[in-house]
């Protein structure tokens, strides 16, 4: 059961992301979760700004031409986590085809800044695909962050209708690098159910992200922002949450979170905590 929010303290952390200029995924995407994670005074910040290059159908993130690189907005970030006073952040961004490295130094050095001013800090990594960019994600994984987070969001099949300007195949292969680059870095990675997509090929999209040994999984409903968007041709039950689970535990992850209101940030810190243990 979630606790009754306090809506004075989810407008404290709004105000506070005014006040330093950031931008959260929670805002942009329309989180189901957003009041439950700004309650407990977290978020997961989107850096680079917040216009997106590419075109996924089921993203409500602006698709416009972005904006110059914030060299200060690592100093913000910090700024909001001492305010918050976290200890487990999470960071990702719009994808940004533009730079010629996607944006990995601009993650790297949040990392940074982050890891040498915040003690015990632990950093979650949510990263674009940086177009298969080998040295970009060795770049970000030099940081050391303590989760490496790339979404592969749908099943194989529906990438051209759902992501498109991405691929599925890219999309695996960036976490099977960074097992090899760093294989002490846990790896997660994230569906959204709801596209069309039958459950065999969920199942096959699971086993495809065990083959490159990614350690975390959310899997969520999708749920429309509005009527010009990718349309919901399923609802899930909760049974059938709880199949997934199950299946995706058979399979080795060692953390799993499925549900209707899952997103790829939620129980975020409870993933690292499961790496810990094993």
């Amino acid at each position: 059961m979630k606790p009754v929010i306090e809506l004075s303290k989810v407008n404290e952390v709004k105000k506070l992301l005014r006040r330093t200029k950031l931008n959260t995924v929670c805002e942009e995407s329309r989180c189901p979760n957003i009041s439950e994670c700004f309650w407990n005074r977290t978020a997961t910040f989107m850096i680079l700004g917040d216009r997106c290059t590419r075109g996924c159908t089921f993203c409500n993130v602006k698709r416009k031409y972005p904006q110059p690189v914030d060299p200060e907005e690592p100093y913000r970030l910090l700024d909001a986590v001492r305010k918050l006073d976290l200890k487990y952040v999470v960071i990702t961004s719009v994808t940004r085809d533009d730079l010629p490295d996607g944006g990995a130094s601009h993650f790297a050095e949040c990392i940074r800044v982050l890891k040498e001013n915040v003690p015990d800090v632990k950093v979650e990594v949510l990263v674009p695909d940086f177009r298969g960019r080998r040295e970009a994600l060795e770049r970000v994984l030099r940081e050391g962050p303590d989760v490496l987070n790339h979404n592969i969001e749908t099943v194989k099949r529906l990438y051209p209708k759902v992501r498109i300007g991405s691929s599925y195949e890219r999309s695996l292969n960036l976490l099977k690098v960074s097992k090899e680059v760093a294989p002490h870095i846990p790896t997660k990675s994230a569906l959204i159910v709801g596209f069309g997509e039958t459950m065999e090929e969920v199942l096959e999209a699971m086993a495809d992200l065990r083959s490159v040994n990614c350690d975390f999984l959310t899997v969520g409903q999708y749920f429309a922002p509005s009527l010009k968007h990718y349309p919901v041709i399923k609802f899930y039950s909760r049974e059938e949450f709880s199949l997934l689970e199950r299946e995706a535990y058979s399979l080795g992850f060692k953390f799993v979170a499925c549900g209707p209101e899952v997103r790829s940030s939620y129980r975020a810190f409870e993933g690292w905590l499961a790496s810990q243990r094993s």
